[in-house]
């Protein structure tokens, strides 16, 4: 009798099960479930006070869960092993100003089993130039670089990024999204966090939005789009757009002479009455709520 074989999951390179995490009588997480698998980028979501920083902190082993687990590649976050197969970069961070940036790369690659060359770490992370400048003469963007190529000079298999392109211009944020790509598709795993929401749609395979430190929304950019119902109409048209304002199943009109941008909850029925009461109107366009949208749905409704 032939018996099937199984198919086994790969186990994921970080993970918090049922993890709590009070600061003194604030719940900052509340029996949260998170798993980053294995060459995937996750967006983690959410508004100030969700849960983000504290769910990145237990990951990293900078705080302990009061209940519940955190484990990376299986193991404590603070393990030594564990630690030499991550990378890390903070929204605030403070380094020695005098110290050049290539010195900070081959300081921080030196607690690494196997780092990358610096020129080979200079080139994927655009700092070429910056290599021989000392950290304090670096603008608020030039930083957010150098420590890029910090937290990427180790070849983590896991990499923690948070807020990365905060005064990144955009061909710089072009850039590190070019190379974030790159090294997903080589079998990093990454973790984001972010208040770019265009960011987090551009790059990520799975996003989780908290809200009030537990999970809201799990899923791919297209399963958190579909959680919410409300579509855009775009049309040229002559109807005034006070009067629209007044149809049912219409929530906000905007207009811009005689384009409207129409935000609706039952799309198919406000084509057939916008036609049907303009037979002129012309360049019409219907498009699902992007990640913005969901994102704002979803934690308000959480919120209430």
């Amino acid at each position: 009798m032939h018996t099937p074989q199984r198919i086994l999951t790969p186990a994921p390179v970080a993970e918090l099960r049922n993890a709590h995490k009070r600061f003194g009588t604030l719940d900052a997480l509340t029996g949260l479930d998170l798993q980053v698998r294995r060459g995937e980028l996750l967006a983690i979501l959410g508004p100030n006070g969700a849960g983000k920083s504290t769910a990145i902190s237990l990951l990293l082993g900078l705080n302990e869960p009061t209940s519940g687990a955190a484990l990376l590649f299986g193991e404590s976050p603070r393990s030594l092993d564990a630690r030499r197969r991550m990378g890390v970069m903070m929204q605030e961070v403070t380094l020695a100003p005098d110290v050049r940036v290539y010195e900070l790369i081959r300081v921080t690659s030196s607690y690494y089993p196997d780092p990358m060359p610096l020129h080979e770490v200079l080139d994927l992370t655009q700092t070429v130039t910056l290599a021989n400048r000392p950290y304090g003469k670096l603008s608020g963007g030039q930083k957010r670089l150098a420590q890029f190529a910090m937290a990427i000079c180790g070849r983590p298999q896991l990499l923690f990024l948070d807020e990365p392109t905060v005064g990144l211009d955009i061909t710089a944020r072009e850039r590190m999204w070019f190379t974030l790509r790159e090294l997903v598709r080589q079998g990093t795993s990454i973790v984001l966090t972010t208040h770019y929401l265009e960011e987090a749609e551009a790059l990520a395979d799975r996003v989780i939005v908290l809200s009030r430190g537990g999970v809201v929304a799990s899923g791919t950019v297209a399963d958190i789009r579909a959680v919410v119902a409300r579509k855009t109409i775009r049309c040229v048209t002559s109807l005034p757009a006070e009067d629209l304002r007044g149809w049912p199943g219409i929530e906000t009109v905007r207009a811009d002479r005689q384009r409207l941008q129409i935000t609706v909850t039952d799309a198919e029925k406000i084509v057939y009455q916008l036609l049907a009461a303009d037979r002129s109107l012309t360049e019409l366009e219907v498009t699902r709520a992007g990640l913005a949208e969901a994102f704002v749905e979803l934690t308000q409704e959480n919120a209430q």
